[in-house]
């Protein structure tokens, strides 16, 4: 399930990458309903995107408290990915992980959230994809 790491950066930094950002989510729903990764599993990880995204959203001091919750994704992530029974999780996290890494290391604010915005709808695209295919 290698995603390179031009995608990632496309994906997540260039304001036009949306055809490719739906690409690479098609290919990897397919993929990850066929190494048999459940909603519940996916669903988990994405419940913590939306909550940091409902905090974002509030502003001021909760924007930042936001950002330290989207950096403390990462380990989160791959507790998950370890505990998780199959390689599904693992290959999930495998590409989240570096596309978190495009959101974290932006220092200017409004360029974060624009990529943090990006990693969102990609995290979306995938999991759409997924339940497309027939993921259970």
């Amino acid at each position: 399930m290698p995603v390179s790491s031009k995608e990632i950066e496309t994906i997540i930094t260039d304001p036009n990458g949306a055809e490719t950002l739906v690409k690479v989510a098609d290919d990897l729903g397919r993929q990850l309903q066929e190494a048999e990764l459940t909603t519940s599993q996916i669903r988990a990880l994405f419940g913590e995107v939306r909550q940091i995204q409902a905090q974002w959203s509030l502003g001021g001091d909760q924007r930042q408290l936001a950002r330290r919750r989207l950096i403390l994704l990462k380990p989160k992530m791959r507790y998950r990915a370890r505990k998780e029974r199959g390689k599904a999780v693992k290959e999930l996290v495998s590409v989240l992980e570096p596309a978190l890494d495009r959101v974290i290391e932006a220092k200017d604010e409004k360029i974060q959230e624009q990529r943090f915005n990006h990693f969102v709808q990609f995290f979306e695209a995938i999991l759409a994809y997924h339940q497309a295919y027939g993921g259970k």
